[in-house]
């Protein structure tokens, strides 16, 4: 009988195990930490949502910590710093949903922020002849009104693709601030001043959320932009998410598929303005000064070059993004004037050697992909761990 024949052999866990282990090993991990992503999906969820809630409470703590490292004073102050930070964030937060998620190249972006701000001043400040409301009332009304200008925009502009697509959205970004600039009751560069803000007094009879104190509006930001991210992973997690993503890889498999694609972008049109509309408010009532200067084409560049360094598609690496946006020219205020050509070049670099961005999207779409990705993992290491171990089936060449 041939040495070659015999029983087959059904390896056991960890046997199998053992194979898929030396296989992982054989691989090259790519990623800047190696390993780290395992090692975060290996966890318990009650464990991750510890270390998240950690984290949550250190960024509410910064304001008061004001770590010496990385703090912009003395030349700018670090609370305000933070407020402008969390701004900018939420704005990369929105953007993410229309650039990210449904692979749509918005360059107008800055419009719908634009139009959050104007919403804001011109229902609160006292240099409108509107009608005046409480400054929280304006943060619903700015996402009403930017989500009607985005489906107003998306309806006719969304049958085109690409750099079509980028050009529309770049010249209405444009025909908002001219239309700032050339219709009276928007007051071109003189704008309106003292912008309303929320309710609330101190012990002294200060107005806590002063336009010098950028603390309460950090904190209010910061809570903002939780509640956001909650929801925008939860979209992720829907039809809706499964639908922008599948036009984000292949529009015209997408729609082969019957995903109503024109619909899906319109959805991602007025979701992410609503978002940019929120954010442009908080700025409004931060700032307390809106004109037509402060939304021009290069800061809609920048929250695109925010959410592309963050990781296209990944919220948490959008808020990353936005927050180094606006950080950088604050902490090194000697090389402000350049961010541009700071920018530009840490692009280029990521481009190179992180394609993904500094945080990448994540492939899993499902409630419970983690769940199913380790199920498939387990069940390809134990296929091949049998192919290993079984003996060669074909018939020996020795005696019987």
């Amino acid at each position: 009988m041939s040495t070659t024949d015999g029983p087959t052999l059904i390896p056991d866990e960890s046997a199998a195990q053992a194979i898929a282990d030396r296989e992982a090993k054989g691989k090259p991990r790519k990623g800047w930490f190696p390993g780290l992503g395992d090692k975060w999906n290996a966890l318990p969820r009650q464990t991750q949502w510890l270390y998240l809630i950690i984290v949550v409470v250190i960024a509410y703590l910064l304001p008061i910590l004001n770590p010496p490292f990385i703090t912009t004073e003395p030349g700018n102050n670090w609370q305000i710093a933070l407020a402008q930070m969390s701004v900018y964030a939420l704005v990369a937060v929105g953007l993410n949903v229309v650039v990210g998620y449904a692979g749509l190249l918005d360059l107008g972006y800055v419009a719908f922020f634009a139009v959050g701000s104007y919403t804001a001043a011109m229902f609160t400040s006292p240099d409108s002849p509107y009608l005046h409301i409480p400054y929280l009332w304006t943060l619903p009304l700015a996402m009403a009104v930017t989500m009607f200008f985005g489906v107003l925009l998306g309806v006719p502009t969304l049958r085109l693709r690409g750099d079509y697509l980028a050009i529309v959205t770049l010249g209405f970004g444009e025909i908002v601030r001219i239309l700032a600039t050339i219709i009276p009751a928007m007051k071109g560069q003189v704008g309106f001043q003292n912008v309303g803000h929320p309710p609330g007094t101190d012990a002294e009879g200060q107005p806590i959320f002063l336009n010098s104190n950028g603390t309460p509006w950090y904190w209010l930001t910061l809570t903002i932009i939780i509640v956001v991210l909650l929801a925008a992973g939860n979209l992720e997690r829907s039809r809706v998410g499964r639908a922008w993503i599948a036009i984000r890889e292949d529009e015209d498999a997408a729609e082969i598929m019957g995903v109503p694609t024109f619909k899906y972008k319109v959805w991602a049109f007025a979701i992410g303005a609503s978002v940019g509309g929120l954010s442009g408010a908080l700025f409004a009532g931060q700032v307390g000064f809106v004109n037509n200067q402060k939304f021009d084409i290069a800061t809609s560049i920048l929250f695109l070059a925010a959410v592309v360094m963050g990781g296209t598609g990944n919220k948490v690496g959008a808020v990353l993004g936005g927050a180094l946006v606006a950080y950088i020219p604050l902490r090194f205020t000697a090389i402000a004037e350049f961010k541009y050509l700071i920018f530009g070049a840490a692009l280029v670099l990521i481009m190179i050697f992180r394609p993904g961005g500094i945080l990448p999207a994540r492939q899993s779409l499902l409630a419970y992909g983690r769940t199913a990705y380790n199920k498939l993992r387990e069940a390809t290491g134990k296929k091949s761990a049998a192919r290993q171990l079984a003996p060669n089936t074909g018939k020996g060449t020795g005696d019987e």
